[in-house]
């Protein structure tokens, strides 16, 4: 093949992208409630070891391709779109006034509000560490950001505490840590009640991230159930307001099912938003796009979240990766995210409905009518063959990944 010049390059990436097909219209990726992050489209590559390979991308230049790709929900950092020294003056309702401007000229609504309590040396210690001047500061960051999601007019706000934690064992009470950002989250839901109470809306859904590894050595709320068992442990003023922000990879990364994770939360009735990506079990936080690495495990999930009517948001919280150009991120990269997801969530419902898999299920939930129950071996005996249908169920539902069940084979010819 001959070398494809840099004027070319553009060109034969949007006419392969047009040559895989199974691409969803605008139209119909909206019908989901599927969230773009301003975070993951201005990604320009960077990280601990990684220099920049893509220029910055403005909030109303992402907010305008989201328009055109069909996500309908932006989302974003309070840093993402303000610089710390703009927050809290003037500048700042400068700036949101043209976001609005955006997102109102493009048809495109914010869903969530994050705060930034991680970058900033003034965490270098957590948010919630011991010198109160600094968590003061992050209680009037956290302030804002209800603000900055009051004015945006976003449903949901969602904190990461990355810094929970400590470098040096001893060096913290991780009983009073707990308590001290307890004490900022119920400063948020305090805010937003005021807020919302002046101006005759609704409340933010507070919901809390967790992640296993990084950037602070040791974390004390690693994990979903973690933050689960921290929003009822009697700290929180409005433990109702909270919830959790479960990613999936944050799950993945620490050996755990992320299956598991979320059927917890839905258990607790706290599963209020989902961050979708994908990557790798016990590595670092490489956030790839949904369904590139464990394409069956992201069926499963979606099985069970079909099954019990989540109805939340599912956040694009990926990075386009490094190798991708600042074209091919809204050309290719987050297209093909949304559609991978539209079809592995169309392919649940496929499962759901399975005649093969409902039949399986059934039996297997039937039992064999046994009333020795007693005898255990007599349990067992009568039993066993029917056990057989957890491999027969994991195979069909490879076969529904696969187009199988649709007569999809491949066949060597030679």
């Amino acid at each position: 093949m001959a070398a494809t010049t840099q004027c070319e390059q553009q060109t034969l990436v949007e006419r392969l992208m047009s040559a895989c097909g199974g691409s969803y219209a605008p139209e119909v990726r909206r019908k989901f409630f599927i969230t773009g992050p301003q975070w993951a489209a201005a990604y320009q590559g960077q990280a601990l070891f990684h220099a920049p390979t893509r220029q910055p991308v403005t909030p109303a230049e992402v907010i305008r391709h989201f328009a055109r790709i069909g996500i309908g929900w932006w989302t974003t950092h309070d840093l993402d779109i303000l610089s710390p020294e703009e927050m809290m003056t003037p500048r700042q309702d400068q700036i949101l006034a043209g976001i609005e401007t955006s997102l109102k000229q493009h048809g495109v609504q914010c869903s969530m509000v994050t705060c930034e309590t991680f970058f900033s040396p003034v965490w270098a210690a957590s948010p919630a560490g011991e010198q109160p001047e600094v968590r003061a500061y992050a209680a009037l960051r956290l302030e804002n950001l209800v603000e900055i999601g009051h004015r945006l007019g976003a449903r949901f706000a969602v904190y990461w505490p990355g810094t929970l934690g400590y470098q040096i064992q001893g060096s913290v009470d991780e009983t009073v840590m707990l308590k001290r950002y307890a004490d900022l989250i119920n400063a948020a839901c305090a805010k937003d009640i005021a807020l919302s109470r002046a101006n005759h809306g609704a409340t933010l859904r507070h919901c809390l991230e967790a992640k296993p590894f990084e950037p602070q050595a040791e974390l004390i709320l690693p994990t979903t159930d973690a933050m689960l068992g921290f929003i009822h442990s009697g700290l929180l003023q409005h433990p109702e307001m909270v919830g959790v922000n479960t990613e999936y990879l944050h799950e993945l990364m620490w050996g755990g099912a992320p299956r598991a994770a979320l059927a917890r939360a839905l258990v607790a009735g706290k599963l209020w938003h989902f961050d979708i990506n994908d990557g790798y079990r016990l590595k670092h936080d490489v956030d790839i796009g949904v369904g590139l690495v464990n394409p069956l495990d992201w069926l499963n999930v979606l099985i069970l979240l079909r099954a019990h009517g989540y109805n939340g948001p599912f956040n694009l919280d990926y990075k386009p990766p490094r190798t991708t150009s600042n074209h091919g991120v809204f050309q290719v990269s987050l297209p093909t995210a949304v559609d991978r997801f539209i079809t592995l969530w169309e392919m649940a419902g496929e499962a759901i409905a399975d005649p093969i898999i409902s039949e399986a299920t059934r039996a297997l939930e039937a039992g064999a009518g046994i009333t020795n129950i007693n005898d255990a071996d007599a349990v067992f005996e009568a039993n066993k063959e029917i056990w057989t249908l957890h491999e027969l169920i994991g195979h069909r539902l490879f076969q529904i990944l696969l187009g199988q069940h649709r007569g999809r084979l491949f066949v060597d010819m030679n």
